[in-house]
C-alpha cells in the first residue's frame, strides 16, 4: 500500500504522517517510511536526534546506482545513464518489495527502532548550497518517483511517505504514484487552499483522496471542515498534549497518545486497508507511461538523446505478483 501525506506548509503533515507510520509498526506490519519534504522532518519526528537525522544517506546522492539496480537486464533500457526519473519497469527490470533486502535498502534505508516495532526510513535529502543555481528539489524526489514506479506491495504493507509542503508535487507524476493520499488541513481557509489545488488535480487522474483534519479544538472547527471539504473529509484529530511533549523534543510512547487521537489513526489504516482493494494495477502502469512520455518529450529526449518512448513495454503491468514465467520484451520493440 503506497500512501502519501500531503498539506500546506505548518498544518502537521509530518507530525500526522509519523504518527500513523508508528501506529501500523505497533500492530507488527511492515513499513518503510519515506521523507520526500524538503525540510527533512520526518526522521525527528520518528525520534531521530538532529544529528542522526543529518546522518541519514540521501536518496538522490544514490541514484545512479539505484538506477543500475532497478534497470535489471530489461533489454528496452540499453544503460542506466538512459534511465529518467519516471523510466517506468518491463520485463527483466528488477522490481522492488517492501519486506526483502536488496542493494537499494542497504544503501539507503536505515531502521528506526520505535517503542513499539520498528520502520525502515529512506529519505530524498536535504536542498544544499551545492544545489543552488544547478539543479532543482524535484531531482532529488526523482529518485521516489522511480522508486515508486518500481515498487511491488502486497496486503498489509505500507510505504508511507511524507510529500513536500503545498502543491508542488504536481511539478512531476509523483502525486499519481500513490493508492491513497491524505491531505492534512487545518480548518482555516488558508488550511484549505491547498485541498482545493489537490482535489482538483487529484480528480483528472483519479488519485483517491481524503482529508484529515488536524488541530480541530471543538464542533465550530470540525463544521467549518465539512462545509468546505465535504464528504472528502474523513477524520480529525484533536488537540493533543502529547504531540505538544514531542514537539518540545521529548518523545513519548504511542500508547499514552490520547484515545481520541489514537482513534483517528485507526481510521486512516482502516480507510487504506480499504482502498487497497479497489487499486487498479493497468491504470498505475499506464499513469507511469504517460508521465514518462510527457517528460520525454518535453525534456529528457533532448537530455539523453534518444527517443525514451522505446523504453516503454507495452505488455508489462506492475501488479502485485509478475509471473516467473514472463518473457523478457524484445530489444528495440516498438513502444
Amino acid at each position: 500500500m503506497k500512501i502519501a501525506f500531503v498539506g500546506k506548509g505548518g498544518s502537521g503533515k509530518t507530525t500526522l504522517s509519523a504518527l500513523f507510520i508508528r501506529h501500523l509498526a505497533a500492530s507488527g506490519r511492515p513499513v518503510i517510511a519515506v521523507d520526500a519534504d524538503i525540510n527533512q522532518h520526518l526522521g525527528p519526528a520518528l525520534g531521530l536526534t538532529d544529528a542522526q537525522a543529518a546522518e541519514l544517506p540521501s536518496l538522490g546522492a544514490h541514484l545512479p546506482d539505484i538506477k543500475e539496480y532497478l534497470r535489471g537486464s530489461n533489454p528496452l533500457i540499453r544503460s542506466s545513464e538512459e534511465m529518467i526519473k519516471t523510466t517506468p519497469p518491463g520485463r527483466g527490470s528488477r522490481l522492488l518489495r517492501i519486506v526483502e533486502e536488496n542493494p537499494v535498502y542497504a544503501a539507503c534505508a536505515r531502521p528506526i527502532a520505535l517503542d513499539e516495532g520498528s520502520v525502515r526510513l529512506l529519505a530524498t535529502g536535504a536542498f544544499t548550497e551545492e544545489d543552488l543555481g544547478v539543479a532543482c528539489y524535484h531531482s532529488k524526489v526523482g529518485a521516489v518517483e522511480l522508486l515508486l514506479n518500481h515498487l511491488v506491495d502486497g496486503p498489509d504493507e505500507y510505504v508511507v511517505t511524507d510529500m513536500t509542503a503545498g502543491s508542488d508535487s504536481f511539478a512531476s507524476g509523483l502525486f499519481t504514484r500513490f493508492d491513497l493520499t491524505f491531505l492534512v488541513a487545518e480548518p482555516t481557509r488558508k488550511g484549505v487552499s491547498v485541498y482545493r489545488q489537490y482535489r482538483d488535480y487529484a480528480r483528472d487522474f483519479g488519485v483517491r483522496l481524503r482529508v484529515v483534519g488536524n488541530k480541530v479544538q471543538g464542533p465550530e472547527d470540525l463544521e467549518f471542515l465539512r462545509r468546505e471539504v465535504g464528504d472528502d473529509l474523513l477524520t480529525a484529530f484533536g488537540h493533543s498534549d502529547w504531540v505538544r511533549r514531542l514537539e518540545q523534543g521529548t518523545n513519548p510512547q504511542l500508547r499514552t497518545l490520547e484515545p481520541a487521537n489514537r482513534a483517528v489513526l485507526d481510521e486512516l489504516r482502516a480507510e487504506a486497508d480499504t482502498t487497497y482493494g479497489q487499486r487498479d494495477a493497468r491504470r498505475y502502469t499506464e499513469q507511469a507511461v504517460l508521465f514518462h512520455l510527457r517528460n520525454a518529450e518535453s525534456w529528457a529526449n533532448a537530455k539523453v538523446g534518444i527517443d525514451l518512448a522505446t523504453q516503454v513495454d507495452r505488455g508489462f503491468v506492475l501488479g502485485d505478483r509478475l509471473a516467473a514465467t514472463d518473457e523478457p520484451a524484445a530489444a528495440g520493440a516498438p513502444a
